[in-house]
């Protein structure tokens, strides 16, 4: 058997795969990181992160990511831009295939591949994204003290990240399409006594209108086919999350019934020398803090792998006269 090219491979590189990345390059695991777009992942369309340690102002999404990028490429991670076709990751060697058709080996891989906020699709949805359209209110939630804003969905998520709105907004509006709520009865009864907390039942959002400044009002549609245009500078969306699983083999990977990776507390996912850190796994909370801590784990477990089987690094010392 060749020897794999790589004692590492991350694939994704979101702030859980470049903290994976500097804690291996920092240990002089020879390491890859694979992104098929910009490093930074969806951090990087995120406007302001306001909840993220050591930047007591606030940072711009662009910014963090920069910073990260910027620390890992001091250490020398190297890194490659492409997307990819295939893993094979069940055998001692993983195989990961570009989409060149070029086969990249190695002994062990940190898949960072993220998820996703399950979107409206609606006019004005992708225009007003981060600037009053968001898909996580521990996020953004502070912006909009004092503000009326809309929550849409029905589930725990929605509900509970509404309750979460309710310290800073004036006014929270959960529109729902159904006339009753899928989230637990105790998260029901806490939001139907907030008095902050309005419900629209049998209503879909139409469309999201606004102007330079941001989100202005949201237009809705009930089921008996009337609408109506209803006041908001912000608009929270919660109607699910995926995971972006689509060139993982799922067969071997043990996943929840939503398609997340399930892992130990060590990031081990059910494949010997795989691991997952990030939006992937099988998890409660998805922020960007979490996301890196766990790729710190992920690699730190991952080194802890290659030290069973082989040396780290291969060198010799010189005695000087």
């Amino acid at each position: 058997m060749n020897k794999p090219q790589y004692q590492l491979v991350i694939v994704g590189g979101g702030p859980a795969g470049l903290t994976a990345g500097l804690y291996a390059a920092r240990g002089r695991i020879k390491t890859l990181l694979i992104e098929k777009g910009a490093t930074g992942g969806q951090v990087l369309v995120t406007d302001w992160v306001d909840n993220y340690p050591g930047f007591a102002d606030g940072v711009s999404g662009f910014d963090l990511m920069d910073k990260m990028t910027a620390h890992v490429d001091r250490f020398g991670l190297e890194k490659r831009f492409a997307a990819i076709t295939s893993l094979d990751l069940e055998d001692e060697v993983k195989r990961i295939t570009l989409e060149n058709g070029e086969v990249i080996t190695t002994h062990s891989v940190i898949l960072c591949t993220g998820a996703r906020s399950k979107k409206l699709n609606v006019p004005g949805e992708h225009e007003f994204s981060g600037r009053g359209v968001s898909y996580c209110a521990t996020c953004d939630g502070p912006f909009y003290r004092n503000q009326e804003v809309v929550v849409v969905g029905g589930g725990n998520t929605a509900i509970q990240e509404a309750l979460h709105l309710t310290k800073f907004a004036t006014k929270v509006t959960i529109v729902h399409r159904r006339e009753e709520l899928r989230a637990t009865t105790i998260l029901q009864e806490k939001a139907f006594c907030n008095r902050k907390i309005d419900f629209i039942w049998n209503t879909q959002v139409q469309a999201i209108r606004g102007g330079q400044a941001g989100v202005e009002s949201v237009l809705l549609k009930n089921n008996a086919g009337e609408e109506h245009s209803l006041p908001a500078t912000g608009i929270f969306i919660f109607i699910g999350i995926q995971p972006n699983n689509e060139i993982l083999p799922l067969a071997g990977l043990k996943t929840d019934s939503a398609g997340f990776l399930i892992t130990d507390e060590e990031m081990a996912t059910s494949l010997a020398g795989v691991f997952a850190a990030g939006d992937i796994r099988s998890k409660q909370a998805r922020q960007i803090i979490n996301a890196a801590g766990e790729g710190a784990v992920a690699a730190l477990s991952a080194e802890r792998h290659l030290q069973q089987d082989i040396p780290l690094t291969s060198f010799s010392c010189h005695e000087e006269d």
